[in-house]
């Protein structure tokens, strides 16, 4: 099975080894994107909704490296270090899947995440 490495300037650069996001058979996993601005490496982790934000849109710059959009993510799975977040997390995300035909998903808390942030989200995306 081939696969296509996905890597884009746009998105925080790998802080271990691994890839940004892989393409096999059509279909893109994404690793998990965390709050990284992605030119300066610095981390925005103060506000809930900000790092929200920067996390989903450092998702939407992988998901668009590899030529899919956000519209044909059909999984999401979302990492919280504090499950009081959900409501805000929760609102953020929703403005970056919107229609009656949102992705897939499972929320958790953990105990901890790289770098302390609090909230990391990964995707599966298939071509339409």
């Amino acid at each position: 099975m081939p696969k296509t490495v996905i890597h884009t300037e746009k998105a925080p650069a790998p802080i271990g080894p691994y890839s940004q996001g892989i393409v096999a058979n059509g279909v893109l996993y994404t690793s998990g994107q965390i709050a990284i601005v992605p030119q300066s490496g610095a981390l925005e982790i103060d506000d809930i909704r900000a790092e929200t934000e920067l996390v989903l849109t450092n998702v939407k710059a992988v998901v668009e490296a590899a030529g899919f959009t956000m519209n044909e993510v059909v999984k999401a799975s979302i990492f919280l270090s504090n499950m009081d977040n959900f409501p805000q997390v929760n609102e953020v995300y929703a403005t970056f899947f919107k229609g009656d035909a949102p992705p897939a998903r499972e929320t958790v808390q953990v105990a901890r995440l790289p770098k302390g942030v609090n909230v990391e989200i990964s995707v599966i995306a298939v071509k339409a």
